[in-house]
């Protein structure tokens, strides 16, 4: 069964990629009684970061136990908002609450049932992410740069070939969209990705997929995506990379899917991702308005 990624905030992994570049650092500056500091403090983190794991996991299963309802409710949602940093139960409610007639008496209540323990799930992730943020003070000034996922990257497209970070360092714009098959609005938008792709390829740009079911190279899950890209007429390249890796544990955290980000030629993610289908005209418009900016950006430096 096909589960329902949930929200990871972007914030808590730069929180978490900041830790990491800072015990480095100390344990490259420091001496030996230093290092056993380092060690320590690496420890907290490891553990911090099993314990939400652990509860996205909770979550996860509960989006799985109720597969059909939920995701319908992911296909409701917003495709030009994010999570502003509140509880993820009351951004769930709300678009509940917002397609209330689309739901019988019984599907409402299962709904409700898991919203209410999401949201106490919710609680004890803010609390490790607010014990996270004072640990993470001493380096609060990382920017975007610093904190991509996409540096050091590396995956297969589904024909087993290599890709690393020269797939971002060769493109103008690299577009990712990530997506699961089990996601009919994923599905749906699929030919008119591979429309994006063939009118931004002339400017510099090019279209990835990422399926997050084919995750660390799974064989079956590959052959399923390729066969569903194979029917809708889509041939850009899709990827396959370790759910381990900083890309993976990125991907891990989408919120809704299918979701949209654009990544410039250094690896770092540019703008706010765009969740939902680009199956519309509106959609599919402001999107090459963000692709197009990202692209004379890069001219621009290149003619400096």
């Amino acid at each position: 069964m096909k589960t329902k990624k949930t929200f990871i905030s972007i914030f808590t992994l730069c929180i978490a990629l900041s830790l990491m570049a800072c015990n480095e650092k100390t344990a490259a500056d420091t001496e030996k009684p230093q290092d056993t500091q380092t060690e320590s403090g690496t420890g907290a983190a490891d553990a911090s970061s099993s314990l939400l794991n652990d509860l996205y996991q909770q979550e996860n299963q509960l989006f799985a136990d109720h597969e059909d309802v939920w995701n319908r409710v992911f296909g409701m949602m917003s495709k030009d908002t994010t999570d502003s940093g509140g509880n993820y139960a009351d951004f769930l409610s709300d678009t509940i609450e917002a397609n209330k007639a689309s739901f019988t008496d019984d599907e409402l209540k299962i709904l409700t049932d898991d919203i209410g323990t999401i949201r106490k799930i919710e609680e004890q992730i803010a609390e490790i992410e607010k014990k996270n943020t004072s640990s993470g003070d001493t380096d609060q000034n990382n920017n975007s740069e610093a904190a991509s996922p996409f540096k050091n990257f590396s995956g297969q497209d589904f024909d087993g070939n290599s890709v690393d970070e020269s797939l971002f360092s060769g493109n103008s714009v690299t577009v990712i969209n990530f997506w699961f098959s089990g996601c009919k609005p994923c599905v749906a938008e699929l030919s008119t990705l591979d429309e994006l792709n063939n009118a931004i390829s002339p400017k510099g740009g090019e279209v990835v997929g990422i399926n997050t079911d084919t995750f660390d190279g799974n064989e079956a899950a590959i052959k399923e995506a390729a066969a569903i890209l194979e029917s809708q007429g889509a041939t850009y390249r899709n990827l396959s990379i370790d759910s381990a890796s900083d890309a993976g544990k990125y991907a891990s955290g989408i919120m809704a899917f299918p979701t949209t980000i654009l990544v410039d030629r250094n690896g770092n993610i540019v703008g706010e991702p765009l969740l939902g289908g680009i199956d519309n005209p509106d959609s599919y418009d402001a999107l090459m308005k963000q692709i197009q900016s990202v692209i004379d950006a890069d001219n621009g430096e290149k003619q400096d």
